[in-house]
């Protein structure tokens, strides 16, 4: 398949506002393709004997898990994006390189996010988890629900309230870059160069052995483990560059309204259209001072311009989040898929969503008139229609207040 998928954003300080980091990603996924935003609360395992089911392979429990929220495509276990109760937030994204994909079945990049977000607390943490996972199990398998093939490597954003981390892999060997000011996104490439914090003890042996590295120049991991030219990158059109410009342009003054706007830029592709197109988009406001709650929003519907950012907040017992749960199905996640046809996984949100744009295109057209050109306005339209749908529009004048007296 084209290389396509995904946009990951942070933003520390000084780059942002009033001392928080701004976490924030776009899932671009196949288009019809339903995700689902679910919670699970935190846990204690006693019986470790019991074995951790994940999309496709079996793998080792924990003694404690930590709550989650989870944007997440409706047919896996594991996650494009997420958060825990400490604000840690992970966004994967999809690479390739030089290092060949793997068929076999083994841990998904979407299920090392949620494993991340469940076993670590801190982003550095996260790190470790994904990294140790990755030498134990491998990373390889579809996926994509149904009989497509869409197979690929991972690279992660992982953030929480002091500092974020680039991790980036290429089969079991990885690179990860540490992020303590400024901005950063990632891509579908590497983009990890000369600086690296941390890295797999054999990545370099094994590029020299491959013939990839002679050894003796600086070491530069996306020029070495992908095809890129790294002197080009940054000049390139694709998204990694426009992503970089866009939060460029901001530097200094983003707030979490600023890293909304960027997921709904259409020009630099960020929000994508076509058989691949956002599907999902989530964005975080993460103070660095513990005493202030971590917000996350998240739409849980395709097309960010023209969908509601839904506020989360982890508080004592929280109930699952049945609007935004699609319908589960037999097991249809295996090597040779159970259903010929796609089992309609639409939640309620979704569809309510679908009945909102359908009203608003309706009323465009007999109105004759082009779509309202500030996407904030379009955004607001589509809000109403929703909340009236499904008659939570308090949920507007609480979030305005949250944020007015604690933001």
């Amino acid at each position: 398949m084209e290389p396509c998928s995904c946009d990951t954003f942070v933003a520390l300080p000084p780059a942002t506002v009033n001392n928080r980091i701004i976490f924030g990603k776009n899932s671009d996924r196949p288009c019809d393709e339903v995700q689902e935003v679910v919670y699970f609360p935190a846990a204690v395992h006693d019986n470790l004997k019991e074995h951790l089911k994940c999309t496709y392979i079996e793998i080792d429990q924990v003694p404690e898990t930590y709550a989650i929220v989870l944007s997440r495509p409706a047919w896996l276990w594991g996650a494009e994006m997420g958060a825990n109760e400490h604000g840690v937030c992970i966004g994967n994204e999809a690479v390739w390189g030089r290092e060949e994909v793997c068929d076999e079945e083994a841990l998904l990049g979407m299920d090392l996010v949620r494993l991340g977000l469940e076993r670590a607390d801190t982003a550095e943490k996260a790190l470790n988890v994904i990294v140790d996972l990755l030498e134990k199990y491998g990373q390889g398998g579809n996926c994509s629900e149904g009989r497509m093939v869409f197979s690929y490597h991972n690279s992660f954003l992982i953030a929480d309230r002091n500092e974020a981390w680039v991790l980036e892999t290429a089969g079991k060997y990885w690179a990860a870059e540490k992020v303590q000011e400024g901005v950063r996104n990632i891509s579908n490439q590497l983009s990890i160069t000369t600086k690296i914090d941390r890295e797999h003890p054999d990545m370099r042996s094994y590029a020299k052995q491959k013939g990839w590295w002679d050894g003796k120049k600086e070491f530069d991991f996306a020029a070495t483990y992908s095809y890129l030219d790294t002197t080009k990158m940054m000049i390139s059109p694709g998204r990694y560059c426009e992503g970089y410009k866009l939060l460029n342009k901001h530097k200094g003054n983003i707030t979490f309204e600023t890293m909304m706007e960027i997921l709904r830029d259409k020009p630099s592709g960020i929000n994508m259209e076509g058989e691949f197109l956002t599907t999902a988009s989530m964005v975080s406001i993460l103070p660095q001072d513990s005493n202030v709650p971590c917000i996350h929003f998240l739409t849980g519907t395709p097309d960010p311009e023209r969908s509601v950012f839904k506020p989360f907040i982890f508080v004592p017992n929280i109930s699952q989040l049945l609007d935004t749960s699609s319908p589960t199905f037999e097991d249809s996640v295996k090597k040779k898929p159970q259903f010929n046809i796609k089992p309609d996984r639409r939640h309620p949100l979704y569809q309510k969503h679908q009945q909102a744009l359908e009203i608003l295109d309706n009323k465009e057209q007999s109105m004759r008139v082009p779509i309202v050109p500030h996407p904030r306005q379009h955004l607001l339209s589509v809000f109403w229609i929703w909340a009236i749908l499904i008659d939570t529009a308090e949920i507007h004048l609480h979030v305005e207040q949250l944020l007015q007296n604690t933001y």
